[in-house]
C-alpha cells in the first residue's frame, strides 16, 4: 500500500517538494493519476503569487503546508497548488501534468477528448480533475485528495529546467518532470 503523504511531507523547500512530487500519486475524488511535472515558486521570486506579500486571493499560500492553494487563471481555467514550507512563509507547487491512470472515462468527458496525452498535461487540464474555488484551503491528506508518496521501490529520475508560462524569475531551474514521460506540458 502506498504512503499516503501528510502535512510535514510539504514542509520544505519549494523546489525540494516540487522535485520529490514528481512519481506521486494525485487523486481528486478518485481522479488523477501520476505527477509527472511541477514547478516550485517562493515568496523571494518575482513570479511567486506571494512575493509582494499576503492578500486575500493568496492567504491560502501564507497557511499550513499540505493544504491547496487554488487559483483561476486568465478567466478559463483553476490550477492547482501545494503549499509549503512554515506558516506564514508563502512557497508552493504548481501541479503543472498527470499521467492518467485513475477516471479516464470522467477525464475524457470532461475535456472532450480521447488522447489520454492530453487529459492532464498543463495545469489548466489539471484542474479540470473538477478542482475549483470550493477546494481553496483543503488539506490534501483529507477527500476530496489523496496524495501518495512515489513508490520508493520505483526510482523516478528527474529532469529540471526552467519554468514556463511566466515573464518574472524565468531563468530559475524551478520546473522539474519525470524523465522521458510523454504526458509533460512541454518537453525539458
Amino acid at each position: 500500500m502506498p504512503r499516503t503523504l501528510k502535512s510535514k511531507d510539504f514542509a520544505g523547500d519549494a523546489p525540494e517538494v516540487a522535485r520529490r512530487l514528481i512519481g506521486a500519486t494525485l487523486l481528486v475524488d478518485g481522479v488523477g493519476g501520476v505527477i509527472v511535472e511541477t514547478e516550485a515558486y517562493d515568496m523571494s521570486d518575482a513570479a511567486a503569487h506571494t512575493h509582494r506579500g499576503p492578500t486575500e486571493r493568496n492567504r491560502a499560500m501564507f497557511g499550513p503546508p499540505g493544504h491547496a492553494y487554488v487559483y483561476f487563471n486568465y478567466g478559463l481555467h483553476w490550477c492547482l497548488n501545494f503549499v509549503c514550507r512554515e506558516e506564514g512563509h508563502g512557497a508552493g507547487v504548481l501541479i503543472r501534468a498527470l499521467q492518467p491512470t485513475q477516471g479516464l472515462a470522467q477525464m475524457r468527458a470532461r475535456r472532450g477528448l480521447e488522447d489520454e496525452r492530453l487529459l492532464c498535461a498543463g495545469p489548466g487540464r489539471v484542474g479540470q480533475l473538477g478542482i475549483d474555488k470550493a477546494f481553496y484551503g483543503l488539506p490534501l491528506d483529507r477527500p476530496p485528495f489523496v496524495v501518495h508518496a512515489p513508490d520508493p521501490a520505483q526510482p523516478v529520475a528527474v529532469v529540471a529546467g526552467p519554468r514556463i508560462g511566466i515573464s518574472k524569475a524565468q531563468a530559475l531551474p524551478w520546473r522539474f518532470g519525470l524523465a522521458g514521460s510523454r504526458y509533460v506540458s512541454r518537453k525539458f
